[in-house]
């Protein structure tokens, strides 16, 4: 008992070991970056390689930033494969793959950024498997995860600042939200997935499975050029930038720009780091519009007005009735009587299989004429020009919709940095991507080189499918104002059929059929006037994509143009597609 409660300096010395290593467990846990795996190809040399998550656990959908580390002290070059695969649904029936390469020569450490795209939502999943293969010089490895969620829960991101005091607290309070609804409403009780500031990735798909940013001044300040310009694209997007201060920060000083076109920024006050638990959980539930994920799986399953656009489709299910009537006479009493009649039944086995095999070229000639090859398609973009801040982009959500006859090939590729995700669209007999548990298919898409390469079930032969483009694109195209009072000048390269603008005294003005280098005037028009047209603009959209133009309708020195000679962003080149663009954005001076 005495050595017991008057423990040696030895002991003393191990109590101090272990609290030491509990410590520094309980900091590896709290640390943002998730090490997936490490596989040692030479303990001699310390050559190995390190695929680490940015995010300590993947988005709904969207894209998971993987850094891989290949320190090679070997006097050979490494090559590494990595092989992901992710499921949802039930029995894995979605998925959606990727393959990357990634290479060091001797003596050297390479670093790769890679985004893994994850598996479409459809509203039928309370979780995602996140499947890694590691293969090649180095050995192989694998990696296994499970993350559960709810579409109803926004998908956050919190800094390791905020999460270390915060945490646990913040999850408690989620509990309590989410225990006060429905059982389908139920979530993962994670309110974030955590960051390092200093190791965010620069690329903004990174973030575009998230609804939320949270971070403190200090740690916002600390964020590279390249993530912090990232960020801001996706907050341009319709992303939630939350920044805690204790000083009350001017938004200049943080680099925040005045306006945020689709998405929003917050400074909120702070003591110390500590957050107040319940409203913050709060102000993140209590959105102006739907979560990202929550839109995609419900905004287009309804009368979509893209949808009802395209019509229904016909079947000319007699002609098939006819054939098949006419195939069961020959095959039967036909064949059985007059082909291969008595004493000549062995003729059989080669006139029954010559009748259906004629029979079913019939029925693949009658199919190609009723429904044609490739398809045809609606599409509707929403697109914000900023050529201020030497942007020089634009930012893009566009809706499309198709039906197709017979597609030779299920590959095709996007000439954009895009997120590119299929939408549920309602039941019927030409709808494949459904809200309900017969969905399935294989969504894989390559990242590469800032496109995609995309194959597998998007446009499947002689079906309806739907999706939804978010994207970021270089332009050189704006509107100016010319040196002649109500006069401006368009660089677009397509012809704009109507621009109304609402000039800085929070008048309306209007000018029709603007093209290229032509200088065309402004004429006043009554607000009156502009109202139904802007509403019927925006019954067009779902409805995350109606709250995003609402928002930008009325800014004083903003214009909003239509146009159906503007390029949307081309997916399979088989669809033959119809485009209408709505472009908003400042008249540039």
């Amino acid at each position: 008992m005495n050595r017991i409660s008057n423990p040696t300096p030895l002991r003393n010395f191990l109590r101090a070991a272990f609290g030491f290593a509990i410590a520094c467990s309980v900091w590896c846990d709290l640390h943002a970056q998730e090490v997936l795996l490490r596989q040692v190809a030479d303990p001699k040399t310390g050559t190995h390689v390190e695929v680490t998550a940015l995010f300590s656990s993947p988005s709904l959908g969207g894209y998971h930033p993987i850094r891989v580390v290949i320190t090679n002290n070997q006097p050979i070059t490494h090559r590494i494969f990595l092989e992901f695969r992710c499921t949802s649904n039930y029995n894995s029936q979605l998925s959606s793959a990727s393959q990357f390469t990634c290479s060091a020569n001797p003596g050297k450490v390479a670093t790769y950024d890679i985004l893994v795209p994850l598996t479409p939502q459809n509203g039928q999943s309370n979780y995602e498997q996140f499947l890694l293969n590691l293969t090649g010089t180095m050995g192989s490895a694998s990696h296994n995860d499970m993350v559960g969620f709810s579409i109803h829960q926004p998908a956050v991101l919190i800094s390791d600042t905020l999460h270390a005091p915060n945490g646990s607290s913040l999850d408690s309070e989620l509990s309590k939200v989410l225990s006060g609804h429905s059982p389908g409403y139920a979530g993962n009780n994670q309110f974030a997935s955590r960051f390092t500031p200093s190791q965010l990735p620069d690329d903004w798909r990174a973030y575009s499975g998230f609804d939320t940013v949270l971070l403190t001044e200090n740690d916002w300040m600390s964020v590279p050029p390249g993530p912090k310009n990232a960020i801001l694209a996706w907050m341009r997007l319709g992303g939630q930038l939350v920044i805690f201060s204790e000083s009350a920060a001017n938004p200049n000083a943080l680099g925040l720009p005045a306006d945020t076109s689709f998405g929003r920024y917050d400074i909120r006050p702070i003591s110390g780091n500590r957050l107040d638990h319940k409203s913050t959980v709060d102000f993140v539930f209590n959105r102006d519009y739907e979560t990202r994920i929550g839109s995609v799986t419900k905004d287009f399953n309804g009368k979509w007005p893209l949808q009802t656009g395209l019509g229904e489709k016909s079947f000319n299910s007699t002609v098939f009735i006819l054939v098949l009537i006419v195939f069961g006479i020959i095959v039967g009493p036909v064949n059985l009587f007059v082909f291969a009649k008595s004493g000549r039944r062995h003729r059989l086995f080669i006139t029954t299989p010559l009748i259906s095999i004629a029979t079913s070229l019939l029925l693949i000639v009658l199919i190609i004429f009723e429904d044609g090859f490739g398809g045809e398609g609606k599409r509707l973009a929403l697109m914000e020009v900023r050529p201020d801040d030497n942007q020089n982009a634009a930012y893009v959500v566009q809706e499309q919709f198709s039906r197709t006859g017979v597609m030779t090939s299920p590959s095709f590729s996007i000439d954009a940095s895009a997120l590119f995700v299929p939408v549920p669209i309602a039941p019927n007999r030409w709808s494949r991507f459904t809200p309900d548990h017969t969905a399935s298919g294989n969504y894989d898409i390559q990242p590469s080189d800032g496109k995609l390469f995309v194959k597998g079930s998007w446009f499947q032969s002689r079906s309806e499918q739907g999706q939804l483009i978010t994207a970021v694109i270089p332009t050189r195209g704006r509107i100016d104002r010319t040196q002649q009072a109500g006069k401006i000048v368009s660089s677009f390269d397509f012809p704009i059929k109507t621009l109304l603008l609402m000039d800085e005294n929070g008048n309306w003005q209007r000018a029709d059929h603007l093209s290229k280098g032509k200088t065309v005037g402004l004429t006043p028009i009554d607000a009156t006037m502009v109202q139904p047209i802007l509403n019927d603009l925006k019954n067009q959209f779902g409805k995350r994509n109606q709250s995003f133009f609402k928002k930008v309708w009325e800014r004083k020195g903003h214009y909003i143009a239509i146009t159906a000679e503007a390029p949307g962003i081309d997916t399979h080149p088989s669809i033959d597609w119809q485009t209408n663009t709505v472009i908003t954005g400042p008249i540039a001076r």
